[in-house]
């Protein structure tokens, strides 16, 4: 009887629905489910009247919900999880501390390939008999359903010629013609591989000779045979010919016949056959020769190691070009060889196209790459790969902290202090960084946090004691860091030697690397050709129509563009105010220092790196291999060229504008200038043959962050800001929190904003509670913008009571009704 009671028990799931909503959702499971389901799996279920999801099962109990209906789920997608425990429990984590929603953690890290997209889709109705009432061109739809079955509403579109079919639709529902329908699809398809080979009854030696002779009459068949058996030789090996050849081989272009390829394969000759392949085939790979540390490379090796027995959190600083990399590798080795997991944390994808290759050489197949470049494809594979095993090593952008570990010895964080690692839309606003120590602690796996110019948080918790800290102050190879020149362009203007904003020391400098063969890498922190236009009769200048920010003019494209929301508009040929022809481009982007740059040095060959030039899957990659391999003389770029690329030939950096990095209104200015301008001043002089040169063009040689810069005190900088963060109560001091009120009616914003002050300051004090502000952008989108932010002390104040405290005033706000569609965007650790 037990066992009969037991069966007819009915099971609950509570998923994880991809959807902004507070809570989890709870479902009925199926009872022909209810012995396959497991946490983990995920599922279809509908939400709502029309739509279809995934969502991810949290949870298996035998609760019903109190205050709605459960719903069934619509059909079970996994056999097996495909997210892990530790991954739900990171997911929790996630939410609870950057104030978002589960299902918004889930949305970022499940590859689109993972999620089932629905599509709606027509159906003939089988009941419809009245013909006679319908219109000619919904018989010329309901004629092209009855043949294909069913038409997708894009599929009608095209066939009635018209880009809204609504009434259409409506008109045949109305009548009963059609039956609507969401056709449910999986995104992720495995890449296949077409090939041929000989069938197992030509396979002996005595058989292949009779067929050879058959064909004597065929010349086209006993080619295209014959070639098989040049690639494939059977006769010795037949065990060779399970792998066959691609089929592609036999093509039209290759000078084979179809027709005759078709005719051996009904013969019963050739049989073809499909096989899954990796989608990273193309990656060099490969063994290196072993990797042997220098003095002080074992030295750093050794030192994080033992430091590693006590401390969860170890931090590398180490110089430029102290050969970081091959201490990662030597780590990567002994706790892959442990039988853990490794993850390798980069914060861009341009630098993941030098250090990939590298590693890859040396771990060959069983290094995963993942990041946004990639298609859905190659995304759901490294997701897949990692739960079957076959990467223990992943190499990856930020995202990748949320691929399905299990087994997780080590996180290495290159370029810690890099503000690529903290995502600021959509939900969550999470810093990969951070989440990397949490997922190593529930990993009980250790975090190795690598850089130059470490953040000042990870080095005061460095030098606190709360992380271990070992550092690495000598270049590899005897190579020494480059010697710095700081050119006043201030002087220069005055004594008329400036070419546009090129100084006439730079320009020197410039003509003698192309001379001598060199490379030079040029650096300008802003994209496009121009930051605006301008009318210099009555100084219009071009603004975004819906942005509080004036649009970059793009020469290429031919087109200003708003960086912030991506409007475009064609350029004006006259003043859109006045009428003037007198319109001109104001300021330097890395277009117009390409363009000039072709102006002044035509022989040069000079290249661009930026947001425009990279955008394609492979353009990375491309632009580093021509620099790399010596066809480009100039390269000119935004941050982009700052991170981590190793270049042996570049002997000059120049830095176009220092002041408009150094003088930016944040608190963080002086941090992240040295850290950008040091970074990129890194590229130079590689080689321990030839010393590199950096030039900086400033209005002001004699500013103290520009001399720490030059002699690469890091230290000095460090012990100026803390003193200044402590003083004014900022990180690492406090934790900050940035709350954004967002409206399309300014005055409302205002009032949202400060009533959501007004709450905040009656438990928190006025000290903690600063704001609201208008940014500076203050509209994006058609949307005023209100910031107010938040201190909150870090041994006075319980942080989580705090959060708490903070989501529930935004609540009150969001539910108030007459703060009608306001919208409010949570931002912890904002900077």
């Amino acid at each position: 009887m037990a066992s009969l009671f037991e069966e007819e028990i009915t099971c609950f799931a509570d998923l994880i629905l991809p959807v902004p909503i507070p809570s989890l959702f709870t479902y009925r499971v199926p009872r022909e489910m209810t012995d396959m389901i497991k946490t983990g799996a995920r599922v279809i279920v509908q939400f709502g009247q029309k739509r279809v999801i995934t969502a991810v099962v949290a949870h298996l109990h035998t609760n019903p919900p109190v205050k709605y209906q459960a719903k069934y789920i619509l059909e079970l997608l996994d056999e097996e999880p495909i997210v892990t425990s530790k991954q739900l429990e990171l997911f929790k984590w996630v939410a609870e501390y950057y104030l978002c929603n589960i299902g918004e953690v889930m949305n970022v890290a499940l590859p689109a390939g993972l999620k089932i997209t629905s599509q709606s889709k027509i159906q003939f109705n089988p009941e419809f008999e009245y013909e006679e009432l319908l219109t000619d061109q919904e018989i010329m739809i309901l004629d092209a359903i009855k043949k294909q079955d069913a038409l997708s509403y894009e599929e009608v579109e095209r066939l009635v010629q018209k880009s809204n079919i609504t009434a259409i639709i409506k008109s045949l529902v109305a009548k009963r013609a059609v039956i609507l329908f969401e056709e449910v699809k999986e995104r992720y398809k495995p890449k296949v591989a077409r090939k041929i080979r000989l069938t197992p009854a030509f396979l002996s030696n005595d058989s292949l000779i009779q067929l050879t002779t058959s064909l004597d009459k065929f010349p086209k068949q006993q080619e295209i045979l014959m070639r098989y058996l040049s690639y494939v030789p059977v006769y010795n090996h037949p065990e060779l010919n399970q792998k066959g050849l691609d089929k592609s081989f036999f093509s039209q272009e290759n000078g084979f016949s179809e027709s005759a390829l078709q005719t051996l394969i009904k013969k019963g000759v050739l049989e073809p056959f499909e096989i899954f392949v990796s989608r990273f085939d193309d990656i060099p790979s490969g063994n290196l020769t072993e990797i042997t540390l220098t003095e002080s490379q074992q030295t750093a090796s050794s030192q994080i190691h033992n430091l590693f027995q006590e401390k969860e959190v170890v931090l590398l600083h180490g110089i430029t070009g102290s050969g970081k990399t091959e201490v990662y590798i030597e780590l990567i080795r002994k706790v892959l060889a442990g039988g853990s997991q490794v993850l390798f944390l980069l914060p861009e994808i341009a630098l993941t196209t030098q250090i990939v290759v590298r590693l890859r050489k040396v771990f060959g197949d069983t290094m995963g790459i993942y990041h946004s470049k990639f298609s859905d494809n190659e995304r759901v594979e490294v997701w897949k790969g990692i739960l079957d095993g076959k990467f223990q090593f992943v190499v990856g952008v930020r995202s990748a902290i949320f691929l399905p570990f299990d087994n997780l010895g080590l996180i290495i964080v290159d370029e810690e202090h890099e503000t690529s690692y903290k995502q600021y839309d959509p939900a969550p606003r999470y810093n990969a960084r951070d989440v990397a120590v949490i997922m190593s602690y529930m990993h009980k796996g250790k975090t190795l946090l690598g850089s130059a110019t470490p953040s000042l948080e990870s080095y005061y918790h460095a030098k606190t004691g709360r992380y271990g800290l070992v550092e690495m102050t000598q270049r590899f190879g005897n190579a020494v860091l480059p010697s710095f020149e700081l050119i006043n362009t201030k002087l220069e203007k005055k004594q008329k030697k400036m070419k546009n904003e090129f100084s006439s020391v730079l320009l020197e400098h410039i003509r003698n690397n192309i001379s001598n063969k060199e490379q030079t890498i040029l650096f300008q922190n802003r994209r496009g050709y121009s930051p605006y236009l301008q009318c210099e009769e009555c100084n219009w200048i071009s603004q975004c129509a819906n942005c509080d920010v004036s649009l970059t003019y793009h020469l290429k494209a031919g087109e200003l563009r708003c960086h912030y929301c991506g409007h475009k508009e064609e350029v004006p040929r006259t003043c859109p105010s006045c009428g003037s022809p007198r319109v001109k481009t104001m300021g330097y982007g890395t277009e117009k220092i390409e363009d000039e740059l072709h102006i002044i040095f035509p022989e040069a060959r000079v290249l661009r790196m930026d947001l425009d030039t990279t955008r394609a899957k492979n353009a990375y990659q491309q632009i580093i291999q021509e620099f790399e391999e010596g066809g480009i003389d100039i390269l000119v770029g935004t941050q982009m060229v700052s991170k981590g690329l190793d270049f042996d030939n570049v002997s000059m950096v120049g830095i176009f504008d220092a002041d408009r990095i150094i003088h930016f209104p944040e608190f963080r200015a002086s941090e992240r200038a040295f850290q950008m301008l040091t970074q990129v001043s890194g590229r130079a002089g590689r080689r321990a043959d030839k010393p590199g040169k950096v030039l900086i063009q400033t209005s002001n040689p004699a500013q103290q962050l520009l001399e720490r810069i030059v002699t690469n005190d890091y230290v000095g900088m460090y012990e100026t800001e803390i003193l200044e963060r402590e003083q004014y109560q900022y990180p690492p001091f406090t934790r900050l929190i940035k709350l954004t009120v967002k409206h399309p009616d300014e005055a409302t914003s205002r009032r949202a904003a400060d009533q959501l002050a007004q709450k905040l300051t009656v438990n928190l004090g006025k000290s903690r509670v600063l704001g609201p502000e208008a940014p500076l952008v203050d509209r994006v989108r058609n949307q005023f913008l209100f910031d107010i932010l938040i201190k909150l002390e870090r041994e006075k104040i319980n942080f989580k009571a705090a959060k708490s405290f903070i989501q529930e005033k935004v609540t009150d706000i969001l539910t108030d009704k007459t703060l009608k569609s306001i919208h409010i965007i949570i931002d912890v650790d904002c900077v």
